[in-house]
């Protein structure tokens, strides 16, 4: 069995979570991965650490900090997506731009999430300061949006549970304009610059610029070359499989997952056996 840690219940990665273990034991029973709810990102890396996950979802910005640590023994499985972050503020709002948020309360997310990391970035890098709000469970967000308690709710990337909910009762998303993103990027080279694509959320009919960055499936260097090398043959194999049961899951390929990695032999050993054999790219 391979611990899987996702995030807080109603959030985007405990419902990745899931379908990345699905269609992994689909494709390998014998790998049996089980997620495991935990606090998001920020626990994920020190528990990979500590060696009490075999493998975790890490969002973007922390996950890079992570893989930059000098002698770091974290390995990357497989990217996961790319997420553009952004807020959402209902359809009605008089708030028209990040600026407008100043002073006001807004949702965050739980303390421990990557996805929230990279919304206190963004609002750092623009001096905006808010009323932070930090969340036990995400899921917690919509209401608050609902009832006036929160101005505006911060998420990132296609399919965000609380996205899809606020959108479908009737929301407009709030991201950087491109001078925000140029700022945002000057100050923060980890991140880079995404969009999210057309019609990820209903209502949503464009395209809409940001800044973000890959997350990963992450591992120790301590897992097994074979486990490895198993679980990439897995993901690859359910490459289709995953996207049909998941319009996030698009972007996780063994060929993005070289293009995405900081750097080449950041990729566990197994995993750069495994894109050899099947020819993917030239590792």
């Amino acid at each position: 069995m391979l611990v899987l840690g996702t995030a807080t219940p109603g959030g985007g990665f405990p419902l990745y979570g899931d379908a990345f273990a699905e269609v992994v034991n689909a494709q390998d029973p014998t790998l049996g991965v089980q997620p495991r709810n935990t606090k998001g990102s920020g626990e994920n890396v020190p528990l990979l650490e500590a060696g009490k996950l075999d493998i975790a979802l890490v969002a973007g910005e922390v996950a890079n900090a992570a893989l930059a640590k000098p002698g770091t023994r974290l390995r990357i499985v497989t990217a996961i997506y790319a997420s553009p972050g952004m807020f959402i503020v209902p359809a009605a709002s008089p708030i028209r731009t990040i600026a407008d948020l100043k002073g006001r309360p807004v949702v965050l997310g739980a303390q421990a999430s990557g996805i929230t990391v990279l919304g206190r970035t963004v609002l750092q890098a623009l001096e905006v300061e808010v009323q932070p709000i930090y969340l036990e469970k995400v899921a917690d967000g919509p209401p608050m949006l609902a009832d006036g308690r929160a101005a505006a709710i911060w998420g990132a990337g296609v399919g965000w549970p609380a996205f899809a909910a606020i959108a479908k009762a009737g929301g407009r998303f709030l991201a950087p304009d491109a001078n925000e993103i140029r700022a945002i990027l000057a100050r923060n080279p980890a991140l880079q610059a995404v969009t999210l694509p057309p019609g990820s959320y209903p209502g949503q009919s464009a395209p809409i610029p940001s800044v973000g960055a890959w997350s990963y499936v992450l591992t120790s260097e301590a897992l097994p070359e074979e486990t490895a090398y198993r679980l990439a043959r897995a993901v690859h194999k359910g490459e289709r499989a995953f996207a049909a049961r998941l319009e996030q899951a698009r972007e996780t390929t063994m060929a993005n997952t070289l293009s995405a990695a900081p750097r080449r032999e950041l990729i566990h050993p197994g995993v750069l056996r495994y894109l050899r054999e099947a020819r993917i790219g030239a590792p």
